[in-house]
């Protein structure tokens, strides 16, 4: 039976032949290597076009058209994101912004007179301010509920004007003055928590992500130094990279006044821009170098690394597309606009990698090896692959069986915790106490435990002055109380036209626990349909932090399904049409999905099971952040594609030149797995920057990429697949006939003329 179609000198060499060699480059050039051939010729164009559409996109798209977020009072979904539909058009501030000022003492309680001059002296400081309104003293009508049961705590609060922004603009003055009343009374703690919370927190997360992004440049120099050998070569992929972020920051602000972005997108795109833009002009330069280290001239070099580095480069670039459009099904606004920054930025990256690096490495040609790092240089290998990586796989190849049964067993035991995943929102306790308004809020819930700080919003659309409305009103404050999970004070304000009414009902817990979940669901399933659901044509829903949290995750939930199998289906459809092969397509997505899974595990035995604590300096939330499950599959099986297409690309190089599958596995594992592990120790470098961030959930995002990226780069890719590859023999490139319409993405490359297809073997087992 055919199975291949072999030249008479199976094993072409380079180095007999290049100008022959190099003759069929051209003529067999695909559309990357047309891209290049292209920028080589016309470098000026690529170069400088490149500069101008980068500076053009930045400067208009942040100096003309302005940076537009996602609005922080419209970012729920579910049954919140409909409360805050109807508070909208009903109040313009939407949610009360509530500030609480917290009094405390150890030794002093509420009716000793020093207390109560402290609180004086707190309200006498902000009473006058006009950013305020219904301003709430413990020694008022709302005592009770403002003095703790101790006597040793007691809150001063009041709301702010307008929306969240407006509150926030106007917040600092309010706090600099309750600082000075806690300077005027020693004796006594004042801290102050709410609208100062979130502007605090807010500014401390945006810092933190910042600060994550510059220490990731340096250390991503630092890894290309090691990689590289010399300064010049260095300098392209990270002047590259950083322009390719630069250009797309610029984008992704136009593109914000269609889909508004996350304030925090922009160290996303450094990020990923960064990992995807120098792993590109890493395949590419090194793959350059070999050729040249071959015997070709700088010229053929290019022409050969265009067409195959860059074949890989824009198929791992669709793949990875593909993967983050995934994004779009999650029904998140975050993930929305995570989705469009990383799309484009990964774009961009593509494009030039695929015509701007040409471009320069056919002008600098060999001065690309200037300014040489002292010994660095004398370890590179660029005529042939890692001698460290060819004794690594020897005894893969020479054991595939046990080398696939160690591997896998060594993934499956990682993935088993995985089996236990449970997502949660982080609160306090994911924060470090140095953190703003930490402090203060931790006291209050110690203090108090009403859920003053993340109460239920209840919006309700009706005949406010009806008195179907009023007594539903009544019984809904009785039951709620009655329940025991909701504490005084239960507010009702309604608006001017009478038609809505806004019901602010503390609940118990601390906000994202169990005991305030479960509150919530009385609330919603219970109360509400048993009080206010009976009103006829009366519509209610409920917001706040905590329904929020919980309608969120639901949310994720749900989609997670619809995520996955998009991802996975079209990974399948691009990998099977690039390959023409449906053993290699599945076996990429069993691979890919057995490293995720893994990186699953990591994950939670490291901060669920808590087993990191103390490594990690953190405090266990008995869960994962709700977001990352569906953020980390996405981008771990974008990037891992990477490294799996540009292998893959280079085995099937050599298979299709005439070499057995055994020895295509040898030759292109080795001659790439030196690349691929360098690529993985810039992405890991990148991504553990954040498991350094106080906050939990980047502790979580930054070791979850990092674990991921490691296993995928050796464990995967260094003895799953090339055990796996020399078991299946030629099975490897199996296409069945009633597949044989795909269409060839181009046309064959270097030595050999690419088979029609891949009859079945004859028998299943190891070959060469």
């Amino acid at each position: 039976m055919k199975t291949r179609v072999i030249q008479d000198d199976p094993v072409p060499s380079r180095h007999k032949m290049p100008d022959r060699a190099s003759a069929q480059m051209q003529r067999a050039m695909n559309i990357a290597g047309r891209m290049g051939n292209w920028s080589a010729r016309h470098w000026k164009t690529a170069v400088f076009g490149w500069l101008a559409c980068v500076i053009v996109f930045f400067a208009f798209g942040n100096l003309v058209v302005g940076f537009k977020q996602i609005d922080i009072n419209d970012a729920g979904v579910g049954q919140s994101h409909k409360a805050d539909q109807i508070l909208k058009k009903a109040f313009p501030e939407r949610a009360p912004q509530t500030e609480y000022v917290l009094v405390q003492s150890t030794s002093r309680t509420a009716g000793d007179p020093a207390f109560r001059s402290t609180v004086d002296d707190v309200i006498d400081s902000v009473k006058s301010s006009p950013a305020i309104k219904k301003l709430d003293s413990p020694y008022g009508t709302k005592g009770e509920s403002l003095i703790s049961d101790d006597r040793h705590a007691a809150m001063v609060q009041w709301e702010m004007r307008g929306d969240a922004d407006q509150a926030q603009k106007k917040i600092d003055a309010l706090s600099a003055a309750t600082d000075n009343v806690g300077k005027r009374h020693p004796a006594f703690f004042v801290g102050h928590a709410g609208v100062s919370s979130d502007k605090g927190l807010d500014k401390m997360f945006g810092d933190q992500l910042k600060l994550a992004g510059e220490r990731s440049i340096p250390i991503t120099i630092g890894v290309l130094l090691l990689v590289l050998g010399t300064l010049v070569a260095v300098g392209i992929p990270i002047l590259l990279a950083l322009s390719g972020v630069l250009g797309t920051i610029g984008l992704v602000a136009v593109t914000s006044h269609l889909v508004p972005a996350d304030q925090n997108v922009n160290a996303v795109i450094l990020l990923i821009g960064l990992a995807v833009g120098v792993d590109y002009s890493l395949f590419y330069i090194k793959r350059w170098r070999e050729e040249r280290a071959a015997g070709r001239e700088p010229s053929a070099a290019l022409a050969a690394a265009a067409a195959t580095s860059g074949r890989s480069v824009l198929i791992s670039g669709f793949t990875v597309l593909t993967a983050m459009a995934g994004l779009f099904f999650a029904g998140d606004k975050t993930y929305l606009s995570f989705g469009v920054a990383t799309m484009i930025v990964v774009g961009v990256a593509m494009l030039g990698s695929l015509t701007v690096l040409p471009a320069l490495l056919s002008k600098i040609g060999p001065r690309v090896d200037k300014g040489r790092i002292p010994f660095v240089h004398r370890f590179r290998n660029d005529a042939g692959g890692s001698r460290l990586w060819k004794a690594i796989l020897k005894p893969t190849l020479a054991h595939p069986v046990a080398a696939a049964a160690l591997a896998g067993g060594l993934l499956i035991v990682l993935a088993l915790p995985a089996l236990h995943l449970h997502t949660s929102q982080s609160g306090l306790e994911a924060l470090p106490k140095s953190a703003p308004t930490v402090d203060t809020i931790q006291r209050i819930q110690g203090a108090f435990s009403n859920g003053n700080v993340a109460p239920a919003i209840v919006a309700i659309e009706a005949n406010t002055d009806s008195t179907a409305t009023k007594q539903a009103i009544a019984a809904l404050k009785r039951q709620a109380l009655a329940s025991g999970q909701a504490r005084k004070p239960i507010d009702v304000e309604v608006n001017a036209s009478h038609d809505v009414a806004r019901v602010t009902i503390p609940l118990v817990g601390n906000g994202v626990n169990d005991k305030s979940n479960e509150a919530l669901k009385t609330l919603r399933d219970d109360i509400l349909p048993a009080t206010v659901g009976r009103v006829p044509d009366a519509t209610f829903a409920v917001t706040g932090n905590t329904a929020q949290s919980v309608d969120q995750n639901s949310l994720l939930k749900s989609k997670a399904p619809i995520v996955f199998g998009f991802v996975l289906i079209f990974a399948f459809g691009l990998l099977l049409v690039s390959f023409r092969s449906i053993v290699i397509a599945l076996k990429a997505i069993v691979l890919n999905l057995l490293s995720v899974a893994a990186a699953y595990g990591v994950l939670i035995a490291i901060f669920q099971y808590g087993w990191g604590e103390n490594v990690f300096d953190f405090t266990s939330n008995g869960g994962i952040a709700y977001w990352l499950p569906i953020f980390l599959f996405v981008i771990l099986f974008g990037l891992s594609m990477d490294y799996h297409v540009f292998i893959l690309t280079r085995v099937r190089e050599a298979y299709d030149r005439g070499l057995s599958t055994g020895e295509a596995v040898e030759e292109g594992i080795s001659a790439t797995a030196g690349v691929v592990t360098s690529a993985a120790l810039v992405m890991v470098g990148v991504f553990a920057v954040f498991a350094l961030m106080p906050i939990l959930d980047m502790k979580e995002m930054g070791i979850g990429l990092a674990a991921a990226v490691l296993i995928d780069a050796t464990i995967i890719r260094a003895v799953l697949v090339p055990a796996s590859m020399k078991l299946l023999g030629d099975w490897n490139w199996y296409l069945p006939r009633w597949l044989e319409w795909l269409p060839r993405l181009e046309p064959p490359t270097e030595a050999a003329e690419r088979p029609e297809r891949v009859e079945a073997p004859p028998a299943l087992g190891p070959t060469g």
